[in-house]
C-alpha cells in the first residue's frame, strides 16, 4: 500500500467538528486544549467551544476557522500516527497545506497553530470592508472559466477582479474575488453552458490578489521559523505537485495565499506517483468526492468521526 493523507479547507468546517473525538481521546483532547493556549495570543478564542457550540456564524469566520480546523486536523494526525498510519505523500486544500505539514514533520504542533491564527488574522484583515464573495462552477472546463475572469477583469478595468481559486476536480471550479466581478463571472459562465454557480460559505476573497497583503504579512513570519525537511512527500498548492529543490516553503506558502489552488492536480500527482489509497482528514466528505472524480483505482477513507476513524483503522489493519 502507498497512502495519501489529505487534508480538508475552509468551508467544510461544522459545529459539533470533533467533540467525540475530545470526549473519548485523551491525546486529540489535549490537542485542543493546547491549541487554545497557542493561539490566545493572535486570537480571543476558545477552540473546545467554537468547534463545538459554534454559534456556526464564528466558525465561519475565517479568524477563527481556520485554527479550529487545524487543531482538528492535528488531533486526528496524532491519533493515527499513534497506530502507525503515516503518509507517503500528502497535501491539503489551503488552510489543510498546513496540516499536511505538520505531518509530514515540516513545522511542529506550536508553530503551525501559530502560524495558521496568524494567517486567518492577516486574511480577514485584506478583506475587511469589502463586499466579496466565492462560488463554485459547476459543469465548465479550465479554459472558460479562465475566459470568463479574463473578460470580467477587463470589462471591469482591474478596479474589480475575479480569478480561478480552486481547481477541485473535473467539473468544479471555484471563483473568488470582489462580489460584483464574481457575481458577473457567473453570469457569463452560465451564458456559456455552467450547469450550476454555487456561493460557498466562507468569508473572503481567498487565492486571489486581493490577499496580497496577507501574503506580505505571512512572509515577514516565514523569516522566523525554521523549517524542516520532510519525511513524507510533500504536494504543494500552488503546484499541484512536490517543490523542487530551488523552491522554499516559505515561499511556497507566500504564493499559496494569493494562487490558485491545484487539488485536482495534486490528486492526479499523487496517483501517477502509485498512490493507491488516500485518507481524507476533516469534516465533511468533499475532498473524497473530489478524489473520486478525479482519479480511477484508488481507496479512498473519510475520517470526520470517531466512527470513521475506528473503521479506518479496522480496514487498513
Amino acid at each position: 500500500m502507498k497512502l495519501g493523507i489529505v487534508y480538508a479547507g475552509q468551508g467544510s468546517q461544522r459545529v459539533g467538528m470533533g467533540k467525540d473525538f475530545y470526549d473519548k481521546y485523551e491525546d486529540f483532547r489535549e490537542t485542543i486544549d493546547k491549541a487554545t493556549e497557542t493561539v490566545k495570543g493572535v486570537t480571543d478564542m476558545d477552540v473546545a467551544k467554537l468547534s463545538f457550540e459554534g454559534p456556526v456564524e464564528q466558525l465561519s469566520d475565517t479568524r477563527y476557522t481556520q485554527p479550529a480546523m487545524v487543531a482538528f486536523a492535528i488531533g486526528v494526525t496524532k491519533l493515527l500516527h499513534k497506530k502507525g498510519i503515516k503518509a507517503d505523500y500528502t497535501c491539503g486544500l489551503s488552510l489543510g497545506e498546513y496540516s499536511a505539514l505538520y505531518e509530514a514533520g515540516v513545522l511542529d504542533e506550536e508553530k503551525i497553530l501559530e502560524l495558521i491564527a496568524k494567517r486567518g488574522k492577516y486574511m480577514a484583515e485584506a478583506a475587511a470592508d469589502r463586499p466579496v464573495k466565492m462560488c463554485a462552477v459547476l459543469g465548465a472546463e479550465r479554459e472558460v472559466v479562465k475566459e470568463a475572469c479574463d473578460y470580467v477583469n477587463n470589462a471591469l478595468c482591474q478596479e474589480f477582479i475575479v480569478q480561478p481559486a480552486n481547481y477541485n476536480c473535473p467539473g468544479q471550479i471555484v471563483i473568488s474575488g470582489d462580489a460584483v466581478a464574481v457575481d458577473k463571472a457567473s453570469a457569463y459562465l452560465k451564458d456559456a453552458g455552467a450547469k450550476r454557480i454555487l456561493p460557498l460559505k466562507v468569508s473572503g476573497p481567498f487565492h486571489t490578489k486581493l490577499m496580497k497583503p496577507a501574503g506580505d504579512k505571512l512572509a515577514n513570519e516565514f523569516e522566523k521559523v525554521d523549517f524542516k525537511n520532510p519525511n513524507s512527500k510533500v504536494i504543494f498548492n500552488c503546484l499541484g505537485k512536490e517543490k523542487s529543490p530551488e523552491e522554499s516553503v516559505s515561499k511556497l506558502l507566500e504564493k499559496q495565499v494569493q494562487s490558485s489552488v491545484y487539488l485536482e492536480d495534486s490528486i492526479k500527482y499523487m496517483a501517477d506517483a502509485g498512490v493507491d489509497t488516500i485518507i481524507e482528514i476533516g469534516p465533511g466528505k468533499a475532498i473524497s468526492k473530489f478524489i473520486n472524480k478525479t482519479v480511477d483505482n484508488v481507496k479512498v477513507y473519510s475520517i470526520d468521526t470517531v466512527e470513521d476513524f475506528e473503521k479506518t483503522m479496522e480496514e487498513l489493519a
